[in-house]
């Protein structure tokens, strides 16, 4: 389609967000007319959502940036089964306290991103375990699974993949798709829902909604879909050495999720300003076209402004301006990320393996010796190559620390405790 007339899907177009619509015409059309209802579901696996689901978040933001109702769906009941799509294997089942735990801390991040409310517009937060634990099976069998065919079933890409491997798909697992479509056909009559969204590999998932939708009489339903995005070097959004990077500050302080955005490859920092921020794009394609050292500079920007979203503006500003202390000034920042060492552990002395694995910085001794031994490893911006080496209250520099640091980028404070 070469211009779109709805807000919402020309915003989406410039800025990178769309893989596949179900019907581009009618949903352009019925999103240009109307306050329109749009769904994505978030699955309470962890505590925390990762930066890789950032895509999805940043959809709804700008669905409700442009006038319309977001829902932000709990897979609360999904939740029991979990998503089987092109996994290698079964997920772990999770019991009813740790979804709805998990379903608490997650809830935390989306009002940095969503205004909540009750107004036409506001955006709801709602849980699918308030319609499937409910479910009686005989009914659910007879009223929804009779309209789904298995030979179809079987030839969806995320099944299919999954069979071709040695582990088993269950039937608890393929059940789960016609719980998601179910899900789009309960949203449309309680809440009027007529979009769903999500990332390109549920697209299947979504088509079987809508499918659904026809044979059980609602109005027609639409789907639209991110594409899956990777760096440039191919590595997975959300992903960085250390682990996954977690929205939830309590998993991932500020600073560390300012790091990762700083880090990201060249070739990916315009596409990442389109999709992670809501600078306009005319200051986007300003920053875009500046290259050579600049670009490091324009890093900056986006690790500052994506985090501002998430964290708020002040907590971005320091941790822009911890950076800058800690590798322009090489001065050691108070808002570095710490961990603490009993006094007496110093005071006895504690091997410099150890002292690295107890930061973080390393999963296993015999890794930190790998570091060590590349010569990547400082203590107080002194370069140590000796993996004896015991570090103790004499490396207590005069700002009560000890600065660990690991290659140019990851800096942690020792703090006596």
């Amino acid at each position: 389609m070469s211009e779109f007339k709805s807000d919402f899907l020309r915003t989406l177009k410039e800025r990178g967000f769309i893989h596949q619509i179900s019907d581009e015409t009618g949903l352009d059309d019925l999103l240009a007319k109307e306050t329109v209802t749009a769904y994505i579901g978030f699955d309470p696996t962890a505590p925390s959502l990762h930066a890789g689901g950032l895509i999805q978040i940043m959809l709804l933001h700008w669905f409700q940036q442009t006038g319309h109702r977001p829902v932000s769906l709990m897979g609360g009941g999904t939740g029991m089964v979990g998503d089987p799509s092109f996994k290698d294997e079964a997920r772990q089942l999770m019991t009813p306290q740790t979804i709805n735990d998990n379903i608490a801390s997650i809830k935390k991040v989306f009002a940095n991103y969503l205004t909540y409310g009750d107004g036409p517009k506001d955006a709801l937060m709602i849980n699918n375990a308030d319609w499937l634990l409910g479910i009686n099976y005989l009914e659910f069998l007879r009223d929804v699974g009779r309209h789904f065919s298995v030979n179809r079933m079987l030839s969806f890409d995320s099944v299919k993949t999954r069979l071709e491997r040695e582990q088993s798909l269950s039937f608890l697992e393929f059940n789960y798709m016609i719980l998601q479509a179910y899900d789009f056909v309960e949203l449309n009559k309680r809440y009027d829902v007529r979009l769903q969204m999500g990332g390109s590999d549920q697209w299947g998932n979504i088509i079987n909604g809508i499918d659904l939708g026809h044979r059980m009489g609602t109005p027609q339903l639409y789907a639209l879909t991110s594409p899956l995005l990777t760096t440039s070097s191919g590595a997975k959004m959300g992903k960085s050495i250390n682990g996954a990077v977690w929205l939830n500050p309590d998993m991932l302080s500020a600073y560390d999720f300012w790091q990762y955005w700083r880090n990201t490859e060249d070739a990916d920092v315009s596409r990442f300003l389109k999709l992670y921020t809501t600078l306009p794009m005319d200051e986007i394609a300003r920053l875009s076209a500046l290259g050579g050292s600049e670009i490091n500079e324009v890093k900056k920007i986006l690790a500052t402004e994506v985090t501002a979203v998430l964290h708020g503006r002040a907590a971005a500003e320091q941790a822009a301006e911890t950076a800058r202390k800690t590798f322009e000034e090489g001065a050691i920042a108070e808002n570095l990320p710490s961990v603490d060492v009993a006094t007496g552990e110093l005071e006895a002395g504690i091997g410099l393996l150890s002292l690295i694995v107890k930061a973080g910085l390393a999963a296993s001794n015999g890794e930190a010796r790998r570091h060590v031994q590349g010569g990547a490893v400082r203590i107080n911006d002194i370069a140590i190559t000796d993996e004896r080496r015991v570090i103790g209250t004499a490396d207590v520099s005069a700002d009560g620390v000890i600065k660990l640091s690991l290659g140019k980028k990851k800096h942690i404070l020792v703090r006596p405790a």
